[in-house]
C-alpha cells in the first residue's frame, strides 16, 4: 500500500473507535474482526476486556502490523478467511469492511455461522443518505471518488439505514440498537447535534453503528 494512501486512510481505517467499541458486549471473550486492518480497534478490545481477538485482514502491511496486537490474523479475503478453522466466536465485529465487498450479504451470513447462538454482531456502514450525496449528484451530476470517507473509490456497495438493517437481518441478525454518527466538527458541531433530533437525522449522520444479535 503506498504510504500516501495509507495515510489518507488512517483516520478511518487505524483508529480504536470508541463508537463501535460502546456496543461490543463487555462480556465477549473472543471476538472476531473482519477487516481488522492495522488491528487498532481489535487491540483496544483486548486491553479494555482481557478478549481473544482473531482478525482478518486482506492487505499485507495491515495485517503484519495487526498481528502485533492480536491474538491471531488470517491475511486474506473476508470469504476465504471464513474458510480457516477459526472456532467459534460470542461476538462479531465488521467496522467499515463490508462495503468494500463484492457480496457482503453472503459474507455476513457465513461469519455469522461462525457465532454462538445469542453472539453479538457490531456493524459501522457509511450513510449513502448523507447529504453531502445530494449536493455532489443533485448540484454538480456526478459521483465523486475519493481516497477515504463516504466515497471511497474502493467502495463497491451502498447502504442507507433501512438497507443496514435488511442486511443484518438477512443474515440471522435482531437488530437492537442504531447509533449515528455526526461527522460535524467546531462550529457546526451543535447546530447538527439539534438537527440530528429532527426528520432531517438521516441526511446528518456520516454513518450507522448498528447491534444485533444472532437469533
Amino acid at each position: 500500500m503506498a504510504a500516501t494512501t495509507r495515510a489518507a486512510r488512517r483516520g478511518g481505517y487505524e483508529t480504536e473507535r470508541e463508537d463501535v467499541q460502546a456496543l461490543v458486549p463487555r462480556s465477549a471473550t473472543r471476538i472476531l474482526d473482519l477487516g481488522c486492518a492495522s488491528g487498532a480497534l481489535g487491540g483496544a478490545l483486548k486491553r479494555r476486556q482481557g478478549a481473544e481477538v482473531v482478525g482478518i485482514e486482506l492487505d499485507p502491511e495491515y495485517a503484519r502490523d495487526a498481528e502485533e496486537r492480536l491474538d491471531l490474523v488470517v491475511c486474506a479475503d473476508v470469504v476465504a478467511g471464513l474458510d480457516e478453522d477459526l472456532g467459534d466466536f460470542d461476538c462479531l465485529v465488521a467496522a467499515d469492511v463490508l462495503e468494500h465487498l463484492v457480496d457482503p450479504w453472503d459474507a455476513l451470513r457465513r461469519a455469522v455461522g461462525r457465532l454462538r447462538p445469542g453472539g453479538a454482531v457490531v456493524v459501522s456502514l457509511p450513510n449513502v443518505r448523507y447529504w453531502e450525496t445530494f449536493r455532489e449528484l443533485g448540484w454538480r451530476g456526478r459521483w465523486p471518488r475519493r481516497g477515504a470517507g463516504l466515497f471511497d473509490a474502493t467502495h463497491l456497495r451502498w447502504f442507507a439505514l433501512a438497507d443496514m438493517r435488511e442486511l443484518l437481518e438477512q443474515a440471522g441478525i435482531e437488530v437492537v440498537e442504531v447509533s449515528g454518527q455526526l461527522w460535524f466538527e467546531g462550529r457546526l458541531r451543535r447546530p447538527a447535534e439539534l438537527l440530528a433530533r429532527t426528520p432531517l437525522a438521516p441526511f446528518l449522520y456520516g454513518q450507522y453503528v448498528l447491534r444485533g444479535v444472532r437469533r
